[in-house]
């Protein structure tokens, strides 16, 4: 028999009743009722609680001891009266009549308390984090995230993938974010790269005859902390598959998804076929490629409007001469909201930085007219032309926003979000996943020169012998992103097997074929020795579980991160190394001035 436990804090019941037991864990409770003593015990499984008599001789000791000691108890399980059993536990028909116990490991003063899901700074947090993973709330974040890979791992074993594992040590990589870069010892002066994704290697996979690949991969990444993103370190449902296209993709992808999301909640699902968006809609009609399909709100494009004539204002219409464009939302039938509530929204949307929102309300008596700050603009004429292009009725309200392509999609964006919220139209008990297609290959950067806009190793989009490499911008790649309530999990692609198709596209982006040779000689190599079709994508870990846990940072459901700094508190990393060090691997460091 175990010295420290018969039975684990999650699983007495009234069948146990009379039964001698030992019980280990944490003192998560106390209250002392003078003759009683009450000790919730707390381990990985539950909590039981256990009652001490005055007249025993440990009374004492267990009156004294400190909130999260580590102590074992010896006693019998008793069942509860009916006015005192407690239905928010497992256990809580029973309780334990303590009879001895032993200390196991004793508690300090907490700098922060264990028993409640109270929020405190991100510094003590971080700092003791082991403490704050006793906490319920994120203990239970983190069993869902092993429970929901060991999952992934099931299904994917069922879907006929094998799990390999790709090298952690590297080479760099110039296109992406910046690579965390390792010294090599035994090669003074070179560095490794940890690998931002194990994009090549899975390729390379494919190449080397293996049909269906997974790991749940660790990526490393040197950006900004977000709250979506880990600085440093992340997890990803890495996969590849050969001889597919992308709808083969597609359907092993949703069925994973389906399965795993009513696995693990109670949320529906609003499609069991994910829609699938062009980008240049989805940059329309949400201004975002992440867009939150539980939001019924949609943009439209109302440029043309102001050419007209008979629309006089002013400053919209000389925007657009310019070059500017006009994105609209829709509020149905708002006629009735106070004034207050489209003043907050032109409020708010200065406050993000825009010029504000214009807006008017449409109404009709004997004929249609706009009743709002800009109605009076507008003939009713160009109000049905608006009508008809949106789809807006008597009652309803227009929100409008003027400026270049990048900034009005943006605030357009945000200001469908925020005025969804305000109208609260959001089904938050539900999960809109969907597929965002036909990516540009190409995209200008800000000074005007050509690169890839997402994975340059993706396969253009077309018959390869009529690719119009004179108009890069207008080439679309098979590249494709799954977003979940405007929560992009991963981007994916068909890829590029084909090395002279792969270096023409690289001189698009400024790169000779040296360059390509030099950055990409074990992919170059391994593609000219007879590569099959393949493609594949990566839903991140992270943001799974997220959302499946139903929190807004990843810091919750990630077991030791790091602050916005980047720092681990608990760990002092990164910390400073001895010179020592620093001489065998042939560096020396330079102060800043």
């Amino acid at each position: 028999m175990n010295k420290y436990r018969t039975h684990n804090c999650g699983e007495l019941t009234k069948k146990h009743n009379s039964k001698n037991i030992i019980l280990s864990g944490w003192v998560n409770k106390k209250r002392d009722h003078g003759n009683l003593l009450f000790i919730d015990l707390r381990d990985n499984y539950g909590v039981t609680q256990c009652v001490i008599d005055k007249s025993n001789q440990y009374f004492v000791n267990l009156e004294k001891i400190q909130l999260e000691s580590v102590i074992k108890i010896l006693g019998k399980v008793v069942e509860r009266d009916k006015d005192s059993i407690n239905l928010e536990l497992k256990t809580g028909e029973v309780e334990i009549a303590i009879e001895s116990f032993e200390m196991l490991g004793q508690c300090k003063e907490l700098p922060m308390p264990v028993f409640t899901d109270q929020e405190y700074s991100e510094e003590i947090r971080l700092k003791y984090r082991f403490l704050d993973l006793r906490r319920k709330k994120i203990h239970e974040n983190i069993i869902l995230r092993s429970k929901v890979i060991s999952f992934i791992r099931k299904e994917m074993n069922e879907l006929g993938f094998l799990e390999f594992q790709t090298p952690i040590l590297t080479s760099s990589s110039p296109e992406g974010a910046r690579d965390f870069l390792v010294p090599s010892r035994l090669n003074p002066g070179k560095f490794y790269a940890l690998p931002q994704a194990p994009q090549q290697f899975k390729q390379l996979i494919m190449v080397s005859g293996f049909d269906k690949y997974f790991q749940i991969a660790p990526c490393f990444r040197d950006e900004d902390a977000r709250a979506d993103r880990s600085p440093g370190e992340f997890y990803q449902l890495d996969l590849e598959m050969s001889f597919v296209e992308q709808e083969d993709v597609f359907n092993v992808v949703e069925k994973l998804m389906i399965n795993l999301f009513n696995k693990f909640s109670s949320r529906k699902l609003l499609n069991n076929k994910f829609p699938k968006i062009p980008y240049e809609e989805a940059m329309l009609k949400y201004g975002t490629d992440k867009p939150d399909l539980r939001n019924p709100l949609l943009i439209y494009d109302l440029t043309n409007v102001f050419t007209r004539e008979d629309v006089k204002f002013d400053i919209f219409k000389k925007l657009v001469k310019s070059g500017s464009k006009v994105r609209a939302i829709v509020t149905k039938n708002t006629k009735d909201k106070p004034r207050s509530f489209f003043d907050n929204i032109d409020k708010w949307a200065k406050d993000q930085g825009a010029s504000g929102l214009a807006y008017f309300t449409i109404e009709n008596q004997n004929e249609i007219y706009a009743k709002g700050p800009v109605g009076k603009f507008f003939s009713t004429q160009s109000l049905k032309e608006i009508m008809k292009t949106t789809g807006a009725a008597v009652g309803d309200s227009i929100f409008f926003a003027c400026g270049k392509i990048k900034e009005v999609e943006k605030i357009s964006s945000q200001a469908r979000e925020k005025i969804a919220i305000d109208l609260n139209l959001i089904d938050k008990d539900s999960f809109a996943f969907c597929w965002i297609v036909d990516y540009p290959m190409f995209e200008m950067d800000d000074d005007n020169k050509i690169k890839f806009s997402h994975n340059p190793f993706s396969m253009p989009q077309g018959k390869i012998e009529k690719i119009d490499y004179k108009n890069p911008l207008k080439i679309k790649a098979y590249q494709y992103d799954i977003v979940c309530n405007g929560v992009e999990l991963s981007s994916g692609a068909i890829r590029n097997h084909r090395p002279e198709l792969m270096y023409k596209l690289f001189s698009l982006a400024g790169y000779d074929k040296k360059q390509v040779d030099d950055k990409f000689s074990g992919m170059i190599n391994a593609l000219s020795y007879g590569a099959p079709p393949h493609g594949g994508i990566a839903p991140g870990i992270d943001r799974i579980v997220m959302l499946l846990a139903d929190e807004k940072n990843i810091r919750e459901v990630t077991m030791f991160p790091m602050n916005q700094n980047a720092q681990d508190l608990m760990m002092n990393a990164p910390s400073e190394v001895s010179e020592n060090q620093l001489k065998e691997l042939n560096l020396s460091l330079k102060k800043k001035k």
